[in-house]
């Protein structure tokens, strides 16, 4: 009996280990909800190919721009670049071999152009510049040249750069072509009756990042006013910016002259422009420091005594803060799970939610929370039915959760009206496969939903407001305002390579303004970047500021991009704007008046706070999360120290 067992066991054979992996193809470009066919050879030391193998595929980073499947069938969902990764063993064992492939995902076909200015009428001898942005059906910004044609040139020309000029009066037809799209202008030309022009005011002083409106007049020979008039802006020096609208900013002091010209007639502003002086001191008012975990979001209760700190771990802190200058951690509550991103109670602070990602369980999904005793929150129930694969951030507004699903990339609204028995009532999600699909996070204002959706930019939603007739259980489409994320960081790309991370990632509104910070680490962190969170390295990532005045119209006016980090989560209290810069640290700038033009020129920052520690999990490194203000106070969560609490002081006058 032995011996019969022992000749069946040398009769096994013994797995041939796999020495090399290659994926086929290892670089291609497909376009936005295409699919690829991927597949993998196994070979042994000797170069021959192995057929017993097992090939797992896995796409790099998580679902950013598309996904793979299990038979590596890619499926292209985002502009951007998919990393795939095949992963080869033997049946029986041995250390796995792994190969990698880019596929560069490009915008569709050109679908439409959109044309801005779009005058239905212009005047003999006039001129005026055009331009086109041409996108795909899925609204992604391509770069087709754009081909140029009047059907009347002899009334109305237009040159290969879009710019037109009135010849005589008549009517005309403009297009303009890309691809398989167009757009068309039809415009009539009438006589000019313009006598003289002026621009107002002739005379203005401000300081840098002040807007100054300058008004274009045209009259005829009689003094009346012509209408319609659209004049070419020009200014002198450099570092000032007007736009068409006759809006100017400028970032450096100096003497500036405005020009505005119309068919051969012009006029000149002068304008005085003098330093901002925004910058004010500020004190550590006290500390919250955590050992042996990572800090992620802050929460304040709403009575501005208590707070609550997240962790990249099992745990949220609450904090006394009566005496803010010594603060107490006064309990915990832990839960299943990797990661509390965010906590946030209810308007009232009776309830609230934290939420889950990584639980061993591998039920995720939220935890509602008791805070009738701020000091000692109590879990009373859960909700994990439809979002088991993980919660990223909530907002809560008047009873309903909105929250972004981690494994679908939706927006699930959940009623906790009842505490104790919390129910999804909607679920919201962009169109498409799925693929790609990512929402980030989301701000809820006046019944708007702000949702920051990763790819698809910034979407706005009516959850109660009435304007398109939503409501929490119906919510209805208002706005989008997509960007082209690739071109934006492309120097980003030229240092970690293709596959970058980046996306919409956060959103806050503020009057007429909203404000929307980008997420952006490279796909190969840099060795000099020191600590960073998950070993992402530097973070990078521009603050859009987006003119809302018609929420069905968003347009960018402005930006903020700071040269040593990123743009996290941001508070926008009055004229104030607070950033957590991520390996920067806290970021507090003047956000009053109108806002045109790169804000970090104009020298509109108020303090800085650099919130590494010595005794910080990574000494002296820091990761500022967010900051939220309360009384003039400044609480701002940082991943490797913990909680800092800040003031910002009134400009001492005696100070040269």
């Amino acid at each position: 009996m032995l011996l019969a067992l022992a000749l069946m066991i040398q009769q096994v054979p013994t797995p041939t280990p796999v020495a090399s992996v290659t994926i086929r193809p290892a670089e291609a470009a497909v376009a936005v909800g295409d699919t690829l066919r991927l597949t993998a050879q196994a070979f042994d030391s000797a170069g021959r190919e192995l057929s017993d193998v097992r090939i797992r595929w896995f796409q790099a980073g998580g679902q950013f721009e598309g996904t793979v499947d299990s038979t590596g069938l890619a499926t292209a969902g985002a502009v951007g670049a998919l990393r795939v990764t095949a992963l080869a063993s033997s049946q029986g064992g041995g250390r796995a071999k792994t190969a990698f492939a880019v596929i560069t995902i490009v915008p569709g076909p050109a679908a439409a152009i959109t044309l801005e200015p779009a005058p239905r009428r212009l005047y003999a001898g006039q001129a005026v510049a055009l331009s086109a942005t041409v996108t795909s059906a899925d609204g992604d910004r391509r770069h087709d040249p754009v081909s140029w044609t009047s059907d009347q040139p002899g009334v109305l020309s237009v040159s290969s750069t879009g710019i037109l000029t009135a010849v005589r009066p008549g009517r005309a037809i403009v297009t303009a072509r890309a691809g398989q799209a167009s757009a068309t202008l039809q415009l009539s030309v009438v006589a000019n009756p313009v006598a003289t022009v002026e621009v107002k005011p002739a005379v203005a002083t401000v300081r840098t990042g002040d807007v100054v409106r300058l008004a274009f007049e045209a009259r005829d020979r009689s003094g009346a006013a012509v209408a319609d008039v659209l004049p070419e802006w020009m200014v002198n020096p450099g570092s000032g910016l007007i736009e068409p609208d006759g809006a100017f900013v400028a970032s450096e002091p100096g003497t500036y002259r405005a020009v505005g010209a119309f068919a051969g007639r012009a006029a000149t502003a002068t304008i005085t422009v003098v330093p901002r002086d925004a910058v004010r001191p500020t004190t550590l008012v006290g500390r919250v420091p955590v050992k042996g975990f990572a800090t992620m979001e802050f929460w304040l209760h709403p009575d501005g005594r208590h707070g609550y700190l997240s962790t990249l771990g099992d745990r949220v802190y609450a904090i006394d803060l009566a005496d803010p200058a010594a603060p107490v951690i006064t309990d915990s509550v832990m839960v299943d799970a990797r990661a509390i991103n965010d906590i946030m109670t209810t308007e009232d602070g009776r309830y609230g939610v934290l939420t889950r990602e990584g639980a061993s369980s591998r039920k995720n999904g939220i935890v509602v929370l008791s805070f009738e005793d701020p000091a000692h929150p109590k879990v009373v129930s859960e909700f994990t039915e439809t979002v088991s694969g993980g919660v990223h951030s909530t907002f809560i507004y008047r009873g309903y959760v909105y929250l972004t699903d981690d494994a679908t990339g939706s927006m699930r609204v959940i009623d906790i009206r009842d505490p104790m028995a919390p129910k999804q009532v909607a679920r919201w999600e962009t169109p498409g496969s799925g693929a790609g699909r990512m929402l980030h996070d989301i701000d809820v204002q006046d019944g708007l939903a702000y949702l920051s959706y990763w790819n698809d930019g910034l979407i706005v939603l009516d959850v109660g407001n009435g304007m398109r007739g939503g409501s929490p259980e119906n919510p209805q489409f208002v706005s989008q305002y997509k960007y082209d994320l690739e071109s934006l960081y492309r120097d980003v790309a030229a240092v970690g390579g293709p596959g970058f991370i980046r996306g919409t990632h956060t959103a806050w509104r503020s009057g007429r303004y909203v404000f929307v910070g980008d997420e952006v680490f490279a796909a190969k962190p840099q060795v000099t970047a020191g600590p960073s969170l998950l070993g992402l390295g530097r973070a990078y990532g521009r603050l859009h500021v987006l003119d809302v005045s018609d929420i069905t119209k968003p347009r960018e006016v402005a930006w903020y991009e700071p040269r040593d980090g990123g743009t996290h989560n941001v508070w926008v209290a009055g004229d104030t704007l607070y950033l957590g810069d991520y390996q920067g640290g806290l970021r507090v700038l003047d956000v009053s008046g109108e806002l045109r033009g790169d804000l970090l020129a104009q020298d509109r920052e108020i303090a800085h706070v650099y919130t590494g520690d010595s005794k910080g999990n990574f000494p002296n490194a820091a990761m500022a999360w967010g900051a939220i203000y309360r009384d003039g106070k400044i609480y701002v969560p940082d991943v490797f120290s913990g909680l800092w609490i800040v003031r910002v002081e009134p400009k001492n006058e005696l100070t040269p």
